[in-house]
């Protein structure tokens, strides 16, 4: 495994040397990758998900070192949330390996075919993008899920990861370096820095003749710093700032039992519900029953003066404050939600247009007139018609473990998977015609 750190001496502004040679590395293998036959792929995978299921207790040793040591030092409760890992983890991790490798593989698809005016026939395939750098935070199962996508849609990957989780991202990473060395595969598929500095990463962003794509996860400011310093093509992987609207024709029993749980089951994801919008119709009814309900998962709400009220009569109180302006728009990543009573379907979708991420919203509606206007004019990656937030996530929707889930609209948009990884390139065939 390639590794870096600040200590490495520039010179004359270049790169650290040791950040060069991973990216050169990873170039290097990106060539081979591109023409690796299916079944090599497949092959690779299935061992990968059965190396990591078999070295499970290394690797959870390793993720207990990473956690202790970030506990210590203050890390937010949410961050320590995304860094631990369990044996259910590290499964889901496998099988999402595994559901890779049993995916058609996108290159080499033909997209679009046809014959033009001058005899031309004209095809569409998907090929590589080449070398994809991650650069996220306290995440260590992204070491695997990014390199499974990257591997079987031909890219090399070029991987930093936060310090925080550099134990166990260094066991995952050794481990997919095992399975590549014994199959005679150049170990720059999977290159990886660590403990550089801002500077260091800023001289990786660089490097747009040895990169092809960069995607920053993380927090705000991560994805603000590499937008503003990376000479190569982002796709921004931005917070999620999700909402659901509760219509007043929704089941509200199981309308609240949806909001809790896209609230509480993971608080810490970019998919978890960060704000419910409950039609003015049921809301006498409904914020009640929703605010015991929140009080009973411990999950906290920030009303709107009309849910206040209306939460507050049940003895709850204690559980439930004012909202403030800052509450709307907000990724709380722990067990807070924001509620606000609105007058109908459209001025839902205009608290989603003005303080939504285009990330992941929700109607719960059973008028078809009001979940297509919905649908339509909610401009998110993933829109959800009766159905939590928490399933805009690529192993729950099929396409295997997902590199991270894009707010840019551009050529990926929402989780991105094996197609997202490849781009759709021009192949012409030709009989000796002229212009």
């Amino acid at each position: 495994m390639s590794s870096a750190t600040s200590n490495d001496a520039k010179v004359n502004g270049a790169p650290p040397t040791a950040i060069l040679a991973a990216a050169s590395g990873a170039r290097e293998a990106s060539r081979t990758l591109a023409f690796l036959p299916t079944d090599a792929k497949n092959s690779l995978l299935r061992d990968l998900a059965e190396r990591l299921t078999a070295r499970r207790a290394e690797i959870l040793a390793a993720n207990s070192t990473d956690v202790d040591a970030a506990r210590a030092a203050g890390l937010p409760d949410a961050k320590l949330q995304r860094l631990q890992m369990t044996a259910k983890s590290i499964e889901q991790m496998s099988e999402g390996v595994r559901q890779v490798a049993a995916l058609p593989d996108p290159v080499g698809q033909v997209v679009k075919e046809s014959t033009v005016a001058s005899g031309l026939m004209v095809r569409r395939v998907r090929v590589p993008l080449g070398v994809i750098a991650m650069i996220y935070e306290a995440r260590p199962a992204v070491t695997i899920d990014a390199f499974a996508l990257c591997f079987k849609a031909g890219n090399a990957c070029l991987l930093k990861g936060g310090r925080e989780a550099a134990g166990a991202s260094g066991v995952l990473a050794s481990i997919a370096h095992e399975a590549l060395r014994e199959r005679g595969l150049p170990s720059g598929a999977l290159a990886s820095i660590s403990d550089t500095s801002r500077d260091d990463l800023r001289a990786l962003l660089q490097l747009d003749s040895l990169i092809d794509l960069v995607i920053p996860r993380g927090g705000t400011e991560l994805i603000r710093f590499v937008a503003q310093h990376s000479r190569i093509p982002t796709i921004q992987h931005y917070h999620g700032v999700c909402h659901m609207f509760i219509d007043d024709s929704a089941d509200m029993e199981r309308a609240a039992q949806l909001v809790v749980s896209a609230k509480s089951s993971a608080p810490a994801t970019c998919n978890a519900l960060e704000c419910v919008l409950v039609h003015r119709g049921i809301a006498e009814r409904f914020v009640p029953r929703l605010a015991e309900m929140c009080a009973a998962a411990g999950v906290r709400l920030h009303a709107d003066s009309e849910a206040f009220d209306l939460a507050v009569p049940t003895g709850r109180a204690t559980t439930t404050s004012r909202a403030e302006a800052a509450d709307w728009g907000k990724e709380f990543l722990e067990m807070t939600l924001a509620c606000r009573v609105v007058s109908d379907v459209d001025e839902a979708i205009g608290h989603i247009q003005k303080y939504g991420s285009l990330h992941t919203d929700a109607i719960v509606s059973h008028v078809p007139e009001r979940v297509e206007r919905f649908v339509r004019r909610v401009g998110s990656s993933c829109v959800l018609v009766n159905a939590s937030t928490r399933f805009n996530d690529g192993f729950q929707l099929g396409l295997g473990a997902e590199i991270g889930i894009s707010t840019s609209k551009i050529h990926a948009f929402g989780p991105m998977g094996l197609e997202e990884l490849t781009i759709a390139r021009f192949e012409v065939r030709g009989d000796y015609q002229t212009r």
